[in-house]
């Protein structure tokens, strides 16, 4: 262990919002890597220590302990600097409406700061806080998730055999029977039925949230799913990163046909201008859907298609594909946070500034991330 770091003998990890539904996940992930100690953090002190107690009896070690933190409190820096945290990790969503408080309090305290947001422009935002970050030497980034970060990995590795990249198209579709969070719900009715610029034909077009219905077939045992319009940061992001793409599209579906068509006619009740804002109705709406929890499966799927002219001139298409069974989807959004935390602590990771989290992790280290869960991936061409 001291040949794999000679600074310190532990990393010290804060972690806010760490018993929430993606916090409480990253915290069993952190639990793998034996370099990492890892303080649980929120305004529940009780329900911090619970899930700190939990981790410690599973690893028969004090490596997890608790904090009372609230984010929206005055001394937020000083807390921060108080927990004497080598990084922060932000897992308190939605993120959707959020300032940078907590990004800025870790650059005050002189900490590595990482978010699971998935925000198109909190993630995309995150660049306002680089001249501080590099100032402070510090490494600030934002959608360490399934978007961008997994989803730019994907496409990083496939676009090697293309000459010219056309179009991207990334999708994501949980299982029913796969737990969800309330943040995650609110998300989503954030922007169901609202208006949001998509890179289409070369030119930024209007398309709205849960429309543009589309049909994806993925390997059993999840099959075809439904897919309609999300907004997320890949479609601000990928245009830039990728030079000459003509279409960026994102689409993420309900397994339940009723449940989908259902968040269909919200979002054109929306258009239609009959509700403002449906994410302002997310907790009675989370529950009426976890009425239909015991339908369906716990498979879920997650895909990145790459279409355009391969380096022999030709028409290619490539697809990566990740199946995530026995309700272990919700895992995949805290898979990047995870692996950064472990390359920060083993001086693997250089780069100072901020930014969102694009071009940072690789395919592989998402691969050896999933160890021990009922994930799987394959890559294939056409």
């Amino acid at each position: 262990m001291t040949e794999e770091r000679n600074i310190q003998s532990a990393y010290k990890v804060l972690l806010i919002g760490g018993y929430g539904f993606f916090g409480r996940r990253l915290a069993e992930r952190l639990v793998l890597d034996p370099l990492l100690h890892v303080t649980i953090a929120g305004r529940d002190m009780a329900a911090a220590q619970v899930l700190a107690d939990s981790l410690n009896r599973r690893t028969a070690t004090e490596r997890f302990s608790a904090s009372r933190i609230d984010v929206s409190e005055a001394g937020l820096a000083t807390r921060i600097r108080a927990s004497q945290a080598d990084m922060v990790i932000h897992a308190s969503g939605p993120f959707q409406g959020q300032g940078y408080e907590v990004a800025r309090a870790c650059i005050e305290a002189r900490v590595h700061y990482a978010d699971l947001a998935d925000g198109r422009d909190f993630v995309s935002g995150i660049t306002k806080l680089d001249a501080d970050a590099r100032q402070a030497d510090l490494f600030v980034t934002s959608g360490a998730s399934s978007v961008p970060a997994l989803s730019s990995a994907a496409v990083d590795e496939l676009t090697g055999n293309f000459s010219e990249l056309h179009g991207i198209d990334v999708g994501i579709s949980p299982g029913n029977r796969t737990e969800r969070g309330l943040a995650t719900v609110s998300a989503i009715l954030g922007y169901c039925g609202a208006a949001f610029p998509q890179w289409r034909a070369g030119r930024w077009q209007q398309a709205f949230g849960w429309q543009g219905l589309r049909r994806q077939n993925y390997l059993a045992p999840v099959g075809g799913r439904w897919l309609a319009n999300c907004d997320v940061p890949d479609l601000q992001l990928f245009p830039e990163r990728y030079p000459g793409v003509r279409r960026v599209s994102f689409g993420a579906g309900l397994e339940l046909p009723l449940l989908h068509f259902g968040v269909w006619l919200m979002s054109g009740m929306r258009r239609a201008g009959l509700v403002q804002n449906w994410s302002r109705h997310a907790a009675i709406l989370k529950k009426l859907s976890d009425l239909f929890i015991r339908f369906g499966s716990d498979a879920g799927a997650m895909h990145v298609e790459l279409d355009g002219l391969g380096i022999d001139g030709e028409k290619q298409h490539r697809r990566w594909t990740l199946i995530a069974a026995n309700g272990d989807g919700p895992y995949v959004p805290v898979l990047a946070s995870a692996i950064l935390a472990g390359k920060l602590a083993r001086n693997q990771i250089t780069r100072r500034g901020a930014f969102p989290c694009i071009g940072i992790l690789k395919l592989e280290d998402f691969r050896d991330a999933m160890h021990g869960l009922a994930i799987t991936t394959e890559s294939n061409t056409r």
